[in-house]
């Protein structure tokens, strides 16, 4: 044993200590972007290394070989196509990069071809996104202070988004967060967070679909095209890269917030096929986070191309959360009322499906996918009095499965128009059973129970026109049934772009959208024996999208975007002659009878102005003033929950190459966010003394009429890579709330003073970590 101990310690110090780098290399297919037909013949260089350079063969793949480490800007280039530039590409010793290039075919005559150079950054991976999308890449979650290699909280840096510290809730344009659509693999997957809905409904802690296997990916704040049903504020489209079908890469990963294995690598080199997969397991007993948080998860994709059947992947994503609270088992040191509950909740989430991909010879491609979504949710919670006696006061179980098919048929039928038409199946299964107490010492009451299954059926056509050199148009019609009450929408979209020069664009889309509510609010129930379902006939809650785009190109690596909008939400579900509305939904359940009454109205401009990573320094500034209002059952407007009125962000970073053949990267990032403070409605003092628990009573028919001082955080962090030969070795320190803002999570009764207080609360999150790449 003492041996193999000897053996391993030397093995990772020859790791470490290994010196010397060994070339890289970046592989990858370049695609027409509108079709997903792999391009031959097109030429692929290196713009900092005009030496290294190649050409794609019959199926679209290319290989550049031994690139030095260090960032990298590939360029590809085809007669008939607009270049396309991809920056900021990372090369390490360790890990070979893939990229997918897509080009866009020029649709003017070749005499009169002006060639205009994209850079990856410039659009949306979707081609039928007009307004309101924007690429998310993952290295930029990685790099990114406040990213936290979560891309739920890397998109709170984009304009139109609030984002909060504890949670990584996505409030889109004044929206709840519960309204944003996550899609994994062109599926619906639940809330895919770590402790999810607790806090805040919509979000969680930190996300579980880990950098490692996620590969770009899109991010949409409104307008968005036909293929897209079931969002009203906003969709996060994201995909799982392939793993490496030449080569097998490792990497492990061990810090503060977690430890987290990753490995990829070739099934069959002959045939191409891949796997990639990671699983982290957390460690989060180090920090103060208010309980005892517990949670892993696991992410995965197979891929098998074939020669005559196309292409077969399968894929998957899984967690799995353990939380139990602090519980003062003294009562003498009970402070607030809620310090004699004890309460535990197991939560667990998987997405998995079958998808496989065929291209006709007549840029067509045909995608289907087999899928299935589970959620479940167990938690429950006991009060104790002085003596310790403990009663219930929450018990719930819910269960959610659905089996999806999904399958769409994209062609291009010439450079100037192309259509995709799809249709998706959802059977819904679901076993729920909420109870709760009224009061303190009370017998549990069912609020919500429902077994059983339903469907939403959904099906679109869209289309891409170019109507001359410089002006598309999108077209689409998006419609769906919701078949446990025969709901049903039919959902016109359309958009149009002009590119008023090599540098300037302009851009209009509009869009009618919908979303169904949980399933477990159709199973919200009347008090006593005979409990009934009160809300079984409850509509979608349905919204107008209009926005604008300006796009202008200021230089190679600088660009500006700014995007006015409006949004205005109809048929929302609310509750009769009350301020009430689910615009504001924030806790996982509903215990009231609702009905469709309901409107809002959101308003503003988005601002973005980025200057790529180039020579190692980067920055980006965003900025949102906007206004988001609704009307409950009352017929009063009031300010949404999430209106903030302002939301700025300011990200810098700058790398410098180190080491004695500049082979090492050291990186400092930082954040700046100031938003209008959260908004709440006055406490009704009154009525919370003679409630039997004094919870804390809000006087509804001023509901978030009241706004606290402007909130300002700082995110930081600092990183340095040492690529060694085959490997490289990452050291790095990412802290989210740096200064300590204290956010608002509501009032408390004070059991000692009588008095009661405004509870806010600091959530910093440190993350000391070490990853190698082997």
């Amino acid at each position: 044993m003492k041996n193999k101990f000897n053996s391993l310690i030397a093995f990772l110090l020859f790791l470490f200590v290994s010196v010397g780098m060994s070339a890289q290399t970046i592989r990858g297919v370049v695609v027409d972007y509108a079709s997903g037909s792999p391009l031959s013949y097109v030429t692929i260089g290196l713009l900092d290394k005009p030496e290294i350079g190649t050409m794609t063969d019959s199926l679209g793949r290319f290989s550049l070989k031994n690139v030095p480490v260090g960032r990298h800007t590939v360029q590809a280039t085809s007669v008939g196509y607009e270049p396309n530039i991809f920056r900021e590409i990372l090369v390490t010793s360790a890990k070979e990069v893939y990229l997918e290039i897509p080009l866009t075919e020029n649709i003017q005559e070749l005499g009169e071809v002006v060639f205009t150079q994209r850079t990856n950054k410039d659009r949306a991976l979707n081609s039928m996104a007009t307004t309101g999308a924007r690429m998310l890449s993952v290295e930029e979650a990685n790099r990114f202070a406040g990213g936290m290699d979560d891309p739920a909280r890397l998109v709170g840096s984009f304009a139109g988004v609030v984002s909060s510290v504890g949670n990584n809730g996505i409030s889109v344009h004044g929206n709840a967060p519960h309204l944003l659509q996550w899609k994994l693999e062109d599926v619906e997957i639940p809330n895919p967070n770590h402790f999810a809905d607790i806090s805040t409904l919509g979000g969680g802690v930190l996300s579980s679909l880990s950098s490692n296997v996620l590969g770009n990916s899109d991010f949409f704040t409104g307008a968005f095209p036909g293929e897209y049903g079931n969002a009203v504020s906003g969709v996060f489209d994201m995909k799982l890269r392939n793993g490496n079908n030449q080569k097998y890469e490792n990497a492990f990963q061990i810090g503060i917030l977690g430890i987290d294995f990753a490995s990829e690598g070739p099934f069959s080199k002959k045939h191409n096929s891949s796997y990639i997969f990671n699983y982290r397991y957390s460690t989060t007993s180090f920090l103060d986070l208010g309980g005892n948080l517990d949670y892993q998860d696991l992410n995965f994709k197979v891929n098998f191309p074939t020669k005559n059947a196309g292409v077969f992947s399968v894929w998957g994503t899984a967690l799995l959360d353990k939380f139990t609270n602090d519980f003062e088992e003294n009562p003498d040191k009970w402070e607030f009322m809620d310090d004699n509950k004890k309460s535990r909740a197991k939560q667990s989430a998987l997405a998995a499906g079958v998808t496989h991909r065929y291209f006709f010879n007549n840029n067509a491609q045909l995608k289907t996918t087999l899928a299935t979504t589970y959620s479940s949710n167990d938690a429950s919670e006991d009060a104790f009095d002085t003596k310790m006696n403990s009663t219930p006061t929450l018990d719930m179980d819910t269960r959610n499965t659905n089996l999806i098919f999904n399958t769409s048929f994209n062609r291009k039928f010439s450079s100037r128009f192309t259509s995709k038409t799809g249709f998706t199946f959802t059977r819904m299964f679901y076993n729920m059973d909420l109870q709760m107490t009224p009061f303190r010492n009370k017998p549990l009451e069912t609020i919500s129970q429902g077994d059983g299954s339903t469907n939403l059926i959904s099906a679109y056509t869209s289309a891409a026109i170019g109507l001359s050199d410089k002006l598309t148009m999108n077209l689409g019609v998006n419609s769906q049934i919701l078949t446990l009450n025969n709901s049903f929408t039919i959902e016109p979209r359309v958009g149009m772009k002009w590119q008023a020069s090599n540098r300037a664009s302009f851009a209009v889309a509009y869009g009618l959208h919908s979303r169904m509510e949980k399933m477990d609010v159709f199973y919200v129930r009347t008090a006593g024996v005979d409990s009934k379902p009160v809300n079984q006939d409850l509509d979608f809650t349905k919204a107008h999208h209009l926005m604008l785009t300006f796009n202008y190109k200021i230089s190679d690596n600088v660009n500006l975007k700014i995007e006015p909008y409006f949004q205005s939400l109809f048929d929302v579900p609310v509750i009769a002659d009350s301020s009430y509305s689910v615009l504001n939904r924030k806790t996982f359940y509903v215990e009231d009878a609702l009905v469709n009454k309901g409107k809002g109205r959101n308003y503003g401009v988005d601002l973005t102005l980025e200057r790529y990573l180039d020579k190692g320094f980067y920055y980006m500034l965003t900025g949102s003033v906007f206004s988001s209002k609704y009307k409950g059952g009352d017929g009063v407007w009031h300010n949404t929950k999430f209106n903030r009125n302002y939301a700025f962000n300011v990200l810098v970073g700058k790398e410098w190459m180190m080491g004695s053949n500049k082979q090492n990267i050291l990186g400092a990032n930082l954040r700046f966010t100031l938003q209008g403070g959260e908004r709440y409605s006055p406490v009704d003092v009154e009525a919370t003394m003679e409630h039997p628990d004094k919870e804390v009573q809000y006087d509804e028919t001023r509901a978030y009429s009241k706004q606290l001082s402007p909130m300002f955080v700082t995110n930081a962090s600092v990183s340095y890579k040492m690529n060694k030969k085959k490997v490289s070795h990452e050291f790095a320190i990412n802290i989210l709330n740096l200064t300590g803002y204290e956010e608002f999570l509501g009032h408390q009764y004070n059991l000692k003073t009588g008095e009661i207080e405004l509870y806010r609360q600091a959530t910093v999150l440190p993350n000391i970590s070490y990853k190698l790449h082997f």
